[in-house]
């Protein structure tokens, strides 16, 4: 049975595990490249959306131009607070906000940065108009999303896992939420129903994702993200039996070292 309403819930030890777990893990290496891609734009104000715990945050803040202003924002507060204490190598204004209903006035950026949250977004389309609407003309929308789970490979191995652990009512969090929105068409419409009348420049992006042993990304999708509101709230094997499951998995297909697997996603970029 899913619980969508649980994929939004980061909440309790999860800010600190996605942090030192899965951020090194799948979310570093995309974050420079997109951070990459708004320093070369030039802006001058710069808001980000589902900040998260600051991964993106802290590579803006790296290559931005001294003068450009960071405005990071994220619907959930742990995970901002998880973020500012971490801190970045600049000044950075953090503010809690709805993606979907943005407290910021008209045009007022240059460009709108969100590193894998749009997956996360209940109305898209909202979320996207929002986004547009913060815009100054000429400015940019500038995104990733996860290719889908097939492509990922330590994401596709836990899910499988789960579900031979749970076969009666599979965990289905990391193919339904993080890995659910890959159709390049379904996101071109949904940014033109949105207002954007240019259309999105795509780029599918595949990098490698390691860690020093199998159990790493095992607690990582386990219990630094959602997936474990999902696994705790199933009768029969508890959390750390679920990871264990996950890390077996993980070894058996990858070794019992070091662990080395494919991940790929899609960047996004629409002019306003």
């Amino acid at each position: 049975m899913d619980r969508p309403g649980s994929d939004t819930v980061f909440a309790g030890s999860i800010p600190e595990l996605y942090d030192s777990h899965l951020v090194p893990l799948i979310f570093e290496p995309y974050a420079a490249d997109l951070a990459g891609r708004v320093a070369a734009l030039g802006p001058s104000r710069v808001l980000e959306t589902a900040a998260g715990t600051g991964a993106v945050t802290r590579a803006l803040a790296r290559v931005l131009p001294a003068p450009a202003e960071l405005l990071a924002t994220d619907l959930n507060q742990p995970m901002l607070d998880r973020a500012a204490a971490v801190g970045t190598e600049r000044p950075v204004r953090w503010q809690q906000a709805d993606a979907m209903r943005l407290p910021f006035g008209d045009a007022g950026f240059d460009v709108v940065a969100c590193q894998f949250g749009v997956m996360f977004f209940p109305d898209k389309v909202r979320a996207f108009a929002e986004a547009r609407r913060v815009l100054r003309r000429g400015g940019a929308l500038v995104f990733n999303v996860w290719d889908r789970i097939e492509e990922n490979e330590f994401a596709d191995v836990v899910t499988a896992a789960l579900a031979g652990l749970f076969p009666a009512d599979p965990p289905r969090f990391m193919a339904r939420t993080p890995h659910g929105y890959f159709d390049r068409d379904a996101i071109a419409r949904d940014l033109g129903d949105a207002g954007f009348a240019a259309a999105p420049r795509f780029e599918t992006v595949a990098a490698r994702s390691r860690a020093p042993s199998a159990r790493v990304p095992a607690v990582a999708y386990c219990q630094g993200t959602p997936l474990r509101n999902e696994i705790e709230a199933r009768s029969g094997a508890g959390l750390a039996e679920a990871t264990s499951a996950c890390a077996a998995a993980i070894a058996e297909r990858f070794g019992e070292g070091p662990v080395d697997g494919k991940i790929q996603a899609h960047i996004v970029i629409v002019q306003r």
